[in-house]
This record gives C-alpha cells, sequence and structure tokens, in this order.
C-alpha cells in the first residue's frame, strides 16, 4: 500500500458525489461537519459533529460511504465513525467510546448491581472482583460498562496498559498471527497488559484453538494479579461448546447481569440523550417511545435519533403529531391513556389541594367529603372497578358509601353547571383524547 495515498482528497470526492445521491437538503442537514481524521490499519476515521449525527449516518448512510471510499480507493477498506478526534498511543489506536462512561450510563433497578461491580473494578482493578463476568441481551449496556471500566481506570493509573477487544477481534488476530507464524507477538500483546477487557466470550464457543489461546493468556494474566472482564449474552454455564476449564475460570470471580430495564429507567436514558444532544423532548414522546421499546437500548435510543432527523429535515416541531409520523413504520399509534382508581385519586387531590391520606382517611369534613364523593364518582364513570373494589382502595370503605356517593354526585351534576364544568375538567385532565 502506497504510504503517499491521498485518503483526504479521497474523501472529499466521496461526499461530493454523495450530496447528488442522497440530496442537497439531507446532506446540508447531516453532513457540513463531517470531516477526515486520519487513516490507520486499512480503517479510515471520520469525525463527526455529535452522537446524533453519528447514529443517524451510520443506520442510513454508512454502508454506502464506505463502497464509494473502496471503488475510488481500490482498497478494503473500512470507515469508522467518531466524535472525538483519534489520540495514538505508543503507536495503538484505543477503539474506547469517549461517551461511554460512568457519567452517562443510566443506573436503574435492572443494572444497579452490574453498575456497581463495574464502578469498584473501575476504582481498584485487580482488587474488587477479578474476573469479573457481565452478562445481559443485546444492547442492554454491556459494552457501556466495558467501556466505562477502562475509562476510569485510566483516569486513575494513566501508565496502565489497558487493553479492550472483542472476541471476533481476538479470534482474527490469532488467526493472521497463526498466518504470518507470528504467535510469539499476539501473546506477548495480549500477556504483558494490567487489564484485558474482552465482549462476546460467547462467540468463542466451538472454536478450540482460541479458546486454548484465550485459557494460557487468561492464566498468564490472573497469575500476574492483572484484571479480566469479560461480557457476554448469557452466563458461562450457558454457552455451548465452552470448554469446561474456560467456564470454571470465568466463575473464579464476580458474574453480573443486566436485566431488560423497567419503564422508568427507560424515560430516564431517553431523556439523558435528550440532555447530552441539547434537545427539548416532550415527556409524553419520551414515554410513547419508552412504552413500546422495552427490551433494547439501541434500538431505544436509535428511535429518538430517527425521530429527530424527521423533525430535523422536515422542519416540525418535536411533538407527539410528529413522533407518530416519524415513528410509524416501527412503533403502532399511541395506546389510549389507561385510567386508573390511583390516577384519578391524585388528579381530584391535586385539583383540591388535598394529599392522598387525607382523601382515604375516615375524616368527615365537607372538605374531605365533597373531594372524596367526586373522586368515587369519577371511578365508577371511567373506570371497569366494581363498587366494593372502589371501597377498597378508599382506605377500606363499604361498598354501599360509594354507591351513595355516586348516586349524589349523579343528581347534583344535573343541578349545578358548575359541578358539571368540574367533572368535565377532571375528565379532560385524565384523558386529554
Amino acid at each position: 500500500m502506497s504510504v503517499d495515498f491521498d485518503y483526504a482528497a479521497i474523501w472529499d470526492k466521496v461526499l461530493q458525489s454523495f450530496r447528488n445521491e442522497i440530496g442537497a437538503t439531507s446532506f446540508d442537514i447531516w453532513f457540513p461537519q463531517v470531516t477526515y481524521n486520519t487513516f490507520r490499519h486499512d480503517k479510515l476515521y471520520i469525525m463527526v459533529p455529535n452522537t446524533l449525527t453519528l447514529e443517524w449516518i451510520e443506520s442510513r448512510y454508512l454502508e454506502a460511504l464506505q463502497n464509494n471510499f473502496r471503488d475510488l480507493s481500490k482498497q478494503n477498506i473500512s470507515l469508522i465513525l467518531i466524535t472525538e478526534p483519534i489520540v495514538e498511543k505508543d503507536g495503538y489506536i484505543s477503539p474506547l467510546n469517549s461517551k461511554y462512561t460512568f457519567n452517562t450510563f443510566v443506573v436503574g433497578n435492572s443494572n444497579r448491581f452490574a453498575h456497581a461491580a463495574c464502578y469498584a473494578v473501575g476504582e481498584a482493578p485487580a482488587r474488587a472482583y477479578n474476573p469479573l463476568f457481565i452478562y445481559g441481551g443485546v444492547g442492554l449496556g454491556k459494552t457501556h460498562l466495558m467501556h466505562a471500566i477502562a475509562h476510569r481506570i485510566l483516569a486513575n493509573n494513566p501508565s496502565f496498559s489497558v487493553k479492550y477487544v472483542s472476541s471476533e477481534q481476538f479470534t482474527n488476530e490469532l488467526i493472521s498471527a497463526i498466518k504470518d507464524d507470528s504467535t510469539p507477538a499476539f501473546r506477548n500483546k495480549y500477556r504483558n497488559i494490567d487489564v484485558l477487557l474482552i465482549d462476546d466470550i460467547q462467540f468463542l464457543a466451538g472454536k478450540e484453538r482460541t479458546q486454548e489461546e484465550f485459557f494460557h493468556t487468561f492464566n498468564t494474566l490472573y497469575e500476574a494479579n492483572k484484571q479480566v472482564v469479560i461480557s457476554s449474552d448469557r452466563p458461562p454455564r450457558n454457552i455451548p461448546t465452552l470448554e469446561d476449564r474456560l467456564r470454571s475460570r470465568f466463575e473464579w470471580g464476580l458474574i453480573t447481569d443486566i436485566q431488560i430495564p423497567d419503564l422508568e429507567t427507560r424515560i430516564a436514558i431517553l431523556r439523558k440523550k435528550a440532555q447530552n444532544e441539547d434537545l427539548n423532548v416532550p415527556y409524553d414522546v419520551l414515554d410513547y417511545i419508552a412504552n413500546y421499546i422495552d427490551n433494547n437500548i439501541r434500538e431505544l435510543e436509535g428511535a429518538l435519533v430517527r425521530l429527530v432527523a424527521f423533525a430535523t429535515i422536515n422542519k416540525r416541531p418535536l411533538n407527539m403529531e410528529t413522533a407518530t409520523e416519524a415513528l410509524k413504520d416501527i412503533l403502532p399509534p399511541p395506546r389510549p391513556k389507561k385510567i386508573t382508581i390511583e390516577c384519578i385519586q391524585k388528579e381530584v387531590c391535586k385539583f383540591y389541594g388535598l394529599n392522598l391520606t387525607e382523601l382515604l382517611s375516615k375524616k368527615r369534613n365537607k372538605q374531605l367529603v365533597y373531594p372524596r364523593q367526586i373522586a368515587m364518582f369519577l371511578c365508577r364513570k371511567l373506570t371497569d372497578a366494581s363498587f366494593p373494589l372502589i371501597g377498597d382502595q378508599f382506605g377500606g370503605r363499604d361498598h354501599t358509601t360509594v354507591m351513595h356517593s355516586v348516586d349524589k354526585i349523579e343528581k347534583e351534576k344535573l343541578e349545578s353547571q358548575e359541578l358539571m364544568a368540574t367533572l368535565e375538567k377532571l375528565r379532560k385532565q385524565l384523558d386529554p383524547n
């Protein structure tokens, strides 16, 4: 390969032709700040201004851009999008994502223990949990936590040699080393480091030579008191055709899992991503996305990226109408809001300036009885709850008390415009549609 190859010039030509392919409007939105950064080891690093742009180009345009670049350069080159300039240290380009830190990781019930374990390893490598084995489904944050560990270790120990690699890359490098008769160099690279983080270890299943090499690499590092962090989509005992001696070593340390995030965590993830991109996205839009995408954080964030791109290109506001249209191919229409007894109680308390304890109490002063009767009336009219169930949810009252309240409000609303207006206002608050 010629060392004088002008990759920047080729990239400029790719952009010029690509503008014609996708149209000036889309190009001017996504590509004004997309620039060539550097070329290393058959990889062309392209700078983009933020993660929103990175994710949009990666999902829509990257394959076409890469193919165009290969056609012009006549070389099998991979395009890598980055948000910060590549910094080379001792001839090695770090694959760590600068955005994947503990500060940007949203902690919830589904990942709290895994986060705590990873943070402990980041603070005290080889002294907290060694090895650390993280498992969970696709797109739940395993890679984010592994990068965060590496960033924290390097921040606290700048002289440490930290190596993050996927099992696929480890395998490919081993194959190349065997082919080139350079296995000593390969072993030196992976066995003389302070921290090894290897992602998606399940892909070593069935690869006997790679498992053999990793077994000895693991032993060397562990015996030298060096930290090893491993991730997988399943626990060690469930990885098929994994050698027992490897499985047992993975179980020497701490095994922690990441579960599917609950609704509150999914909304928090979307809110944090919006904040990081300086976007003002209404809560109901975040709630809409989070309610339908419940098992993959990448897809969750991808839906937000798609919405923002749609709104930007079409000059539309970020609201429910835009969200429904932008995401119609991947999300169903918004579900009607389900009205519950709890929702009604909270809304009535808010309307009358009460707290829930007062509303459900045994007190019978007029300031409490009337709002309580209105709440019971709305529960009967707007939910499928029976009289006994409503009574039970209002401090264990008898069903006849609920029946009396419903009858009373039913009669009074026919004679009072003010009460009619109050009931309608509360109904609209509970169900805007």
